[in-house]
């Protein structure tokens, strides 16, 4: 396996303009760091740990391994096909390890400016990783990684490399409820109906790469204040060598047609070891707006300069847009917007079928997708982000209400926010969804004041977003105010009439016996029309086996009725359930593998109809 050497000079001095680059972006990331990588990918050694003895034998200094595994790939996959584990789904613990060999690459001009990065795109419950029998640390600092949606990275040092290297890394996980997990089975709910399978382990790749030893890591938060074209940067910057650095911010047209920046500007700023946020704002002049109809782009380089010049690059794109809740309805860059939305449950799908499920989506009509309680390769949101599609993004749930669950909650949703704050596209988080892992929330006040902090939190820390509490009912009121910038419900069923009386007693601000749930728990709140309405799940039209419509046209035609019926009154957005069939659920509207619709394009385009 070759490394690649894009050799794409970000590391110049500052007296060279650094232009945007035009390479597609080959790993699962939404930030570009343009230096060489080796993707460690393909055929591993690898062991399932039945007994767990692998610590104590210390296998991580040596062990026979007797199969071997396509990474990445899940742990169920690699069980199923490994000669002596007939079974197919592992039902409680599982602990599997991986192994390979990588040569290291030769040492890049600057090498004393460079170190080695490995960096896992996904990978989980629970992962420790050893170089040459040596624990490695992640740069936070942690011998273990806990979650499975988001990247992390360790920084290695030199005296650990050899020519030749061996990387090791064991995996746990369980079906422990306290765990967040989204709808995979779990102690408590099993697999069927609406549970899946679970699917965890090596799931995305993992990449050798050479790295500024001082640098801003590959994570940037935007926040735009459209009215005055201005842009607040949210960067980390990871410092060895402490001393006086500065940061430059040119933005390009992204079209990348230009080579002069539209906007510069410098910040001067002493740094010291370790790692430090900083806020930067500065000035975009007579910027476009981005919108679903306009999805106009631009293209941010990110130098950090030390004392002598030397520079250390990252590249990213954003947009410039607002998106706020005001009274009944939802406006994005002062302007009201209605959201033609579509539950996508991504389940297994491979990063392509990912994306021919996107230009599906639009095609169907869509503004707005709702990537439901999973983690996705982020370069799925890039792509929202090029062809105009909000997304709605959720944390992926527990699915039991303690201490602990919400302790690993939070620290779930920490982590895809310091990895999810780029994108134009995303415009509203969900916390929880149907109170689960928040089974108690109705009962139970530190529950719900665990709720109203984070809440407040994102408020504060992440204005550039929309919150909601927990979709499709018990929102949480405190005092009469809704800790939620949506109300939203969870409407189901075929019956016409019935569908009308729904959206009659919603809009007209009953909270009881609209939803399988009260709409609303905690405090008394009384709806006068101070929060945008949104049914955020409805339809689930499957054929006949599923109790739905009898063929394709009768579904299309009953989702038209429908659709007309939520037009007519003051509601702010749905979203059809849902975009693709996924195990039990058979009530998708695109082919899972093709992309194909299968209803009439446009189907879900209310906007245009208005």
């Amino acid at each position: 396996m070759d490394a690649k050497f894009p050799n794409l000079a970000l590391s110049e001095s500052k007296e060279e303009l650094i232009a945007p680059e035009e390479e597609t972006n080959p790993l699962p990331r939404a930030v570009l760091r343009t230096n060489s990588f080796l993707l460690l990918d393909g055929e591993w050694h690898f062991a399932y740990d039945a007994a767990d003895r692998g610590l104590a034998e210390k296998w991580y200094l040596g062990h026979q391994y007797e199969h071997t595994a396509s990474w990445p790939g899940s742990v169920e996959a690699h069980l199923a096909e490994a000669k002596d584990h007939q079974q197919k789904a592992w039902q409680d613990d599982v602990v599997v390890w991986y192994e390979r060999e990588f040569t290291l690459p030769e040492p890049e001009e600057d090498a004393k400016q460079m170190m080695f990065q490995i960096t896992f795109g996904a990978c989980g419950y629970e992962t420790r990783v050893w170089l040459n029998g040596n624990l490695l640390s992640t740069i936070e600092g942690q011998e273990i990684h806990y979650g499975e949606y988001t990247s992390f990275s360790y920084e290695l040092d030199e005296e650990m490399l050899l020519p030749v290297n061996r990387l090791t890394v064991r995996i746990a996980d369980s079906l422990d409820a306290e765990i967040p997990r989204g709808k995979q089975e779990s102690h408590i709910y099993k697999r069927g109906g609406i549970w899946y399978q679970t699917h965890t382990g090596a799931v995305r790749s993992v990449w050798l790469e050479t790295i500024e030893r001082n640098r801003l890591r590959s994570r940037v938060g935007v926040v735009s204040v459209v009215e005055d074209y201005l842009v607040r940067f949210n960067f980390t910057t990871r410092i060895h060598d402490p001393g006086q650095y500065t940061i430059r911010l040119n933005v390009f047209e992204q079209n990348k047609e230009h080579t002069q920046p539209l906007a510069t500007s410098e910040f001067v700023l002493h740094l010291e070891g370790g790692q430090k946020m900083q806020r930067l704002v500065m000035e975009v002049p007579g910027a476009r707006l981005w919108s679903p109809e306009e999805p106009n782009l631009y293209c941010l380089v990110a130098e950090l300069i030390d004392a002598n010049g030397y520079s250390a690059a990252i590249q990213a794109h954003f947009g410039l847009r607002k998106v706020e809740s005001r009274g009944r309805y939802i406006y994005l860059n002062n302007q009201q917007i209605y959201l033609d939305g579509i539950l996508y449950q991504p389940g297994t799908a491979t990063f392509e079928e990912m994306r021919r499920h996107m230009y599906a989506m639009k095609e169907l009509g869509c503004n707005l997708v709702r990537v439901h309680i999973a983690g996705v390769d982020p370069r799925i949101y890039n792509l929202a982000d090029e062809i105009g599609l909000l997304l709605w993004v959720e944390v992926p749930s527990p699915h039991s209400s303690t201490q602990l669950s919400r302790q690993n909650h939070q620290a779930e949703l920490l982590r895809m926010l310091a990895l999810i704050e780029t994108n134009p596209s995303v415009i509203i988080w969900s916390l929880y969804n149907e109170d689960w892992g928040a089974e108690d929330i109705a009962t139970n006040p530190a529950t719900r004041e665990y709720i109203i902090q984070m809440y407040h939190y994102m408020l504060i820390n992440h204005p550039q977003f929309l919150v909601v509490d927990n979709d499709g009912w018990k929102h949480v009121s405190q005092e009469g105010k809704l800790k939620s910038d949506l109300l939203t419900a969870h409407l189901y069923t075929p019956d016409l009439p019935r569908w009308q009386e729904l959206l009659d007693q919603l809009s007209n601000g009953q909270m009881e016996g609209v939803a399988a749930h009260p709409l609303v728990v905690g405090d008394p709140f009384f709806y006068r029309g101070q929060v945008p309405l949104v049914v955020s799940e409805w339809g689930g039209f499957g054929f006949p086996d599923y109790g739905g419509p009898k063929d394709s046209e009768e579904r299309t035609e009953r989702i038209r009725q429908f659709k007309k019926e939520l037009r007519l009154r003051p509601i702010a957005g749905d979203v059809y359930t849902q975009a693709t069939n996924i195990e039990d659920e058979r009530n998708g509207l695109i082919d899972s593998h093709t992309g194909e619709l299968t209803v009439p394009a446009g189907l879900l385009n209310s906007r245009s109809q208005t």
